[in-house]
C-alpha cells in the first residue's frame, strides 16, 4: 500500500509538469457493469491536476444502482442501502442492457437473480422497466442517463466548478447499439462527451504516460477480469522522431494490435458459484421442499454476504458467511475453504485463459515476446486466477503496475485533457486504437442485382480510430444502403442480428432524369461516405450524385495573329503602360480581337478574327442526395422526441431530488441546533453570566416545543417550513450566543490591541533611529492614532464593566479589531516610504564633458566656454538646463 501511495504521488508530482495552464477542466467516468469511478482533471492552483472525485461516503467508487421508493428516487450510495430490503426497486446492470433485444434482456436478468418488472418496447424491441405502481417506465439509457447526471455531479462537487465536458470508458466488445445508446444516455444527462474510450486504450494511456519507449519498443498485454467480462489486448509501445521548435524529438506512441474477449466471464459468475453452493445448502436445511431462488428478497441478502466471502477468499484459505433471517426468519450460517471454491469455479479458471491464447495465436508472439501483462480490474485480485496466469505465461510474477480499479479511469482523464480545448498535454504519448469488429454495406434497389459487388467489406478490423471511407455506385436509381457486422458468428453480447443501420438513398432518380439528356461523359454514379468516429460509431454522413457531362461552349479566344499581338503590345506602351490586371485589358478588345486604341492604318491593315471559339469541356456536377434512416428494432436510435420527454421527465427526477436533498439538509440543520443548544444550556457555566434564568427557561420552552412539532406534524414538512422555524429559534439564541462569545473574544481583542500599542512605540523608536527620511508630520499621525486608540479602550472597558452581561455589550471584538487594522495599515505605508536617491552633482559631469571636447576640438572648447559665460549671466536659464539633465537616471549611470 505504501509503495502505492508513493507511486500516485509520483504520478501526480510529474503531472503538474504535463498540462498548460487553462481555467477549463474535464472529467472521465469508467462506467462498468456494478461500480463507476470519476477522475476530474482541473489545473485549479494547490491541487493535483488530475485526481478522483470521491462520494458523498468518501468512497473512491460509487455503486451503479438507480432506486426508486416511496416516491423518492435514489442513486448510488444511497440506493445500495436499499438492496437487501427491496431488491425490485433497485435498478442495477443497467449498462449491460442497452440496444438489447428484450428476450436477451430478460434471460440476462433472469441468470442474475434481479426481480426488476421488465416489459417489451413495442417500439424498439428492447427492454423497459415499470418502476412505480402508476406503471411509469424507463428505458436502461434513461437508468443510465440518471447514474451519469450523478458522476457528474460528483465531478462538479469535486471540482467546484461547472463542468461538463467527459470522457467516458467502455468495455471493447460493446456494438454500435449499445455505443450509441449510451451517447445519448449522456446527452439526457446534460454531458457533452468528447469521445468513448475503450478500456484497455485508458489502461495502455496510463501505463505509458510516464514512460520513454525512444531506446526500446514492448508488446505489452492488459488483461483485465472486471465483475462481468474479461478481456485481453495486446497492445505495441514505441516511438517516433517529430520536429518541435526546429529541434528533433522523440515522441512515445502506442498501437492496439488486437483484443479477444468473454463477455459472460467476470468476478460475479464466480459470485454465482458460491450462491448456488448456498442455496442449496440452505435449502437442504431447512428441507420442506422450499427453494430460496423463488424470494427475491432472500437472493439479494445472499448475494449481499457472498460478494463480502469472495473478497475474504482472495486473502485467507477459508471465509465463513452469515445471514440473518435468510428466509422465513431461519438465519444461515455456513462456511467455505478456498479449495472449495476454487472447485467450484474449476471451469471458469480454464476460459479465463481463453482469450489471452487467443491473442498470442492470432498475433504470431510467444510469451517471451510479450514485455509485460499488466493485470487490471477487480476480479485478478483472486489468488486461483493469478496462478493459472503465472502457470500458462511461465512467469514467477505478473506485472501489476496499475492501479487494478483506477488505471482506466485515470488514462480515460490524460484523454479527455488531450482532445479537449481547454487543456493539452505538454507530454505526447500518441494513441492508435481501431474498430474491434468488421462491418460491411450492403447495396439493394430497382435494377441492384445480388451480387458479391453489391456487398463490400467497409470497415476491416483495427481500422483507425477516426477514420472516413467512401463508396461509389454507378446507378441512376434510387437504392437502400445497409450496414451490418461482417460476421455472424462475432456480434456483441446479447445482439441476435448482425443488420446494423439501413438507409433510403434518394434524389437520384430524379438528377437522372434532369441530366440524361445531356451528353453524358460517363455514366451517373453516387458517392456515398460514411465515417468511424472516435468513440468507435460507424455512420453514413452524406450522399451525393455525381454527374459528368460533355458539350460544346464558348470560351476567350487564346491564339491571336502576330500583327494583333504586336499592336496590342505597342498601344501598351503608348498608353504609359499603366498597371492594369488582365481582366482589364481583355475587356478593351473589339470582337475582332484587335485592341480599340490602335491606329486607324493598323485597323485596316489587320484581318478581323472572332474573339471566341467553341470547345469540348468536360463538367461534373453534384448533387445532394436524401438519407432517411429505416433502422428499425433494437439498434434504433432514441427518437427526438422521445428524447426530447426524456429530459423532461429527468428535470423533473433532478429538481425533486434536489428540493428532498434541501429538506433533509434543513430538517437536520434545525434538529442539531436544537440538540447543541439545549446541550449548551445545561452544560456551560459561562451561558449563565450572559443570559437570565427566564432567557433561558423561555429559550428552551420554544426549543422544546419546536423538537415537538419536529416530530409529530414536521415529519411531512418542507425546507422552506424547517428554514422558518430555525430562524425563529435563532432569532432568540443569536443575541445570547454573541453575547457568549464575546465574553471571551472582547478580551483577547483588547489584550491583541492593547499589545500592538506597546509594540508600536518601539517601531516608531526605530524608525527614528534608522529612517529619518520618514515624514514627521506621517509618524506623529500614527501615534496620535495610537492614543486614540488606546483612549478608546480604556474608556470601552471601564463602561463594559458597568454594564450587564444580559445586555448589548458596550463595545465588540470585531470594533477593536477594525481599529487595529486601520492603524496596522498606516504603520505598513509608512514603512513602505523609500529612502530618497542622493542627488548627483551634474556640473562636475559638465566639466568633465568639458575637458574631452577640448582636447578633440579647440572650436569646441570656445563654444563650451561662451556657454558657461552665458550660464553666468544668466544664472535662471543654468538652472532650468541642470534640472532637464538631471531627469533620466539611466544617464547617471553611463
Amino acid at each position: 500500500m505504501a509503495r502505492l501511495i508513493a507511486k500516485l504521488t509520483l504520478i501526480a508530482f510529474a503531472l503538474t509538469f504535463l498540462f498548460s495552464p487553462s481555467d477549463s477542466a474535464v472529467f472521465s467516468i469508467d462506467l462498468g457493469s456494478e461500480s463507476l469511478k470519476v477522475t476530474v482533471v482541473n489545473l485549479k492552483p494547490g491541487q493535483a491536476p488530475i485526481s478522483v472525485a470521491i462520494n458523498e461516503m468518501s468512497k473512491r467508487k460509487s455503486p451503479v444502482l438507480v432506486s426508486f421508493h416511496d416516491g423518492d428516487r435514489l442513486l448510488g450510495e444511497e440506493a445500495a442501502g436499499l438492496v437487501a430490503r427491496y431488491p425490485q426497486q433497485v435498478y442495477s446492470q443497467m449498462r449491460d442492457l442497452i440496444g438489447k433485444p428484450y428476450a436477451s434482456a430478460k434471460k440476462f436478468l433472469d441468470s442474475l437473480y434481479l426481480p426488476f418488472e421488465a416489459k417489451e418496447d413495442s417500439t424498439r424491441g428492447t427492454v423497459n422497466f415499470v418502476v412505480d405502481k402508476n406503471g411509469t417506465e424507463y428505458s436502461p439509457e434513461e437508468l443510465v442517463a440518471m447514474v451519469l447526471s450523478h458522476a457528474a455531479n460528483l465531478a462538479e462537487f469535486h471540482s467546484k466548478i461547472p463542468i461538463k465536458d467527459a470522457v467516458i470508458a467502455v468495455p471493447p466488445y460493446f456494438g454500435q447499439a449499445e455505443r450509441r445508446g449510451l451517447l445519448q444516455a449522456a446527452e439526457l444527462a446534460g454531458i457533452n462527451v468528447l469521445s468513448l474510450i475503450n478500456e484497455h486504450s485508458g489502461a495502455a494511456l496510463q501505463y505509458g504516460i510516464d514512460k520513454d519507449f525512444s531506446n526500446e519498443s514492448r508488446h505489452v498485454v492488459f488483461y483485465d477480469m472486471g465483475s462481468s467480462s474479461t478481456y485481453a489486448a495486446l497492445v505495441y509501445f514505441s516511438s517516433y522522431k517529430s520536429k518541435e521548435y526546429g529541434k528533433t524529438v522523440s515522441v512515445n506512441q502506442f498501437q492496439v494490435k488486437d483484443v479477444r474477449w468473454n463477455p459472460e466471464l467476470g468476478g460475479q459468475h464466480m459470485e454465482l458459484r458460491l450462491v448456488e453452493y448456498f442455496a442449496n445448502e440452505f435449502n437442504a436445511q431447512v428441507g420442506g421442499g422450499i427453494d430460496v431462488r423463488k424470494f427475491p428478497k432472500a437472493m439479494a441478502k445472499l448475494k449481499k454476504q457472498v460478494k463480502r466471502t469472495k473478497e475474504i477468499l482472495s486473502a485467507n484459505t477459508g471465509a465463513p458467511i452469515s445471514v440473518e433471517s435468510l428466509h422465513g426468519d431461519v438465519d444461515f450460517r455456513s462456511s467455505i475453504t478456498r479449495e472449495k471454491f476454487e472447485e467450484l469455479c474449476k471451469d471458469i479458471w480454464e476460459k479465463s485463459l481463453l482469450p489471452l491464447k487467443e491473442l498470442l495465436e492470432h498475433s504470431g508472439l510467444s510469451t517471451d515476446q510479450i514485455y509485460a501483462v499488466e493485470l487490471i480490474g477487480g476480479a485478478t485480485r483472486v489468488p486461483k486466477l493469478q496462478a493459472k496466469l503465472q502457470e500458462f505465461l511461465g512467469r514467477k510474477e505478473l506485472d501489476r503496475h496499475l492501479d487494478a480499479d483506477e488505471a482506466i479511469v485515470l488514462g480515460a482523464a490524460l484523454h479527455a485533457a488531450n482532445i479537449s480545448d481547454g487543456i493539452k498535454l505538454n507530454r505526447k504519448l500518441g494513441m492508435v486504437d481501431g474498430s474491434l469488429y468488421e462491418f460491411v454495406i450492403e447495396l439493394s434497389g430497382a435494377d441492384l442485382p445480388k451480387s458479391e459487388s453489391s456487398r463490400q467489406l467497409l470497415v476491416p478490423k483495427m481500422k483507425k480510430l477516426p477514420s472516413k471511407m467512401f463508396r461509389s455506385i454507378n446507378h441512376d436509381k434510387d437504392f437502400e444502403v445497409s450496414l451490418a457486422y461482417e460476421s455472424e458468428h462475432l456480434l456483441p453480447p446479447g445482439v441476435t442480428s448482425p443488420l446494423i443501420a439501413q438507409y433510403q438513398i434518394s434524389g437520384l432518380t430524379d438528377a437522372s432524369g434532369k441530366y440524361s439528356s445531356r451528353n453524358l461523359s460517363s455514366p451517373i454514379k453516387a458517392n456515398v461516405h460514411f465515417s468511424l468516429s472516435r468513440s468507435g460509431v460507424l455512420s453514413l454522413d452524406r450522399a451525393d450524385a455525381v454527374v459528368e457531362i460533355t458539350e460544346w461552349v464558348e470560351v476567350p479566344r487564346k491564339n491571336l495573329t502576330v500583327e494583333n499581338s504586336t499592336i496590342s503590345s505597342n498601344v501598351s506602351d503608348e498608353s504609359g503602360a499603366s498597371n492594369k490586371s488582365d481582366e482589364n485589358n481583355e475587356s478593351v478588345q473589339s470582337d475582332s480581337g484587335i485592341s480599340k486604341t490602335s491606329n486607324t492604318s493598323a485597323e485596316e491593315q489587320a484581318p478581323a478574327e472572332p474573339a471566341t471559339e467553341r470547345k469540348l469541356k468536360k463538367r461534373t456536377f453534384r448533387v445532394p442526395l436524401k438519407i432517411v434512416e429505416k433502422t428499425t428494432g433494437p439498434g434504433m436510435s432514441l427518437s427526438e422526441d422521445f428524447l426530447a420527454e426524456a429530459k423532461t421527465k429527468l428535470q423533473a427526477l433532478d429538481k425533486k431530488d434536489a428540493e428532498r436533498k434541501r429538506t433533509a439538509e434543513s430538517k437536520n440543520n434545525l434538529e442539531g441546533y436544537i440538540y447543541t443548544t439545549k446541550e449548551k444550556i445545561e452544560t456551560l457555566e459561562e451561558f449563565e453570566k450572559v443570559s437570565t434564568s427566564e432567557e433561558r427557561e423561555s429559550f428552551v420552552e420554544k426549543l422544546n416545543e419546536v423538537q415537538d412539532w419536529l416530530y409529530t406534524d414536521g415529519e411531512d414538512a418542507n425546507a422552506t417550513e424547517f428554514e422558518g422555524r430555525l430562524d425563529q429559534l435563532k432569532a432568540v439564541g443569536d443575541p445570547i450566543f454573541f453575547r457568549l462569545k464575546e465574553l471571551t473574544a472582547r478580551p483577547a481583542a483588547v489584550e491583541h490591541a492593547r499589545k500592538y500599542i506597546n509594540e508600536l512605540k518601539q517601531i516608531v523608536e526605530e524608525w527614528k533611529a534608522k529612517k529619518s527620511w520618514l515624514p514627521k508630520e506621517r509618524v506623529d499621525e500614527v501615534i496620535n492614532i495610537a492614543e486614540k486608540l488606546k483612549n478608546w479602550l480604556d474608556e470601552k472597558v471601564t463602561e463594559q464593566k458597568t454594564t450587564s452581561g444580559f445586555s448589548k455589550p458596550a463595545f465588540t471584538s470585531e470594533e477593536v479589531h477594525l481599529k487595529v487594522f486601520e492603524l496596522q495599515n498606516k504603520v505598513a505605508s509608512i514603512n513602505r516610504i523609500p529612502k530618497p536617491k542622493p542627488k548627483i552633482q551634474k556640473a562636475t559631469k559638465n566639466e568633465s564633458e568639458s575637458n574631452e571636447h577640448t582636447t578633440d576640438n579647440s572650436d569646441s572648447t570656445s563654444t563650451d566656454s561662451s556657454s558657461k559665460s552665458d550660464e553666468s549671466a544668466n544664472p535662471s536659464k543654468g538652472e532650468s538646463e541642470e534640472k532637464v539633465d538631471e531627469q533620466p537616471e539611466s544617464h547617471d549611470e553611463l
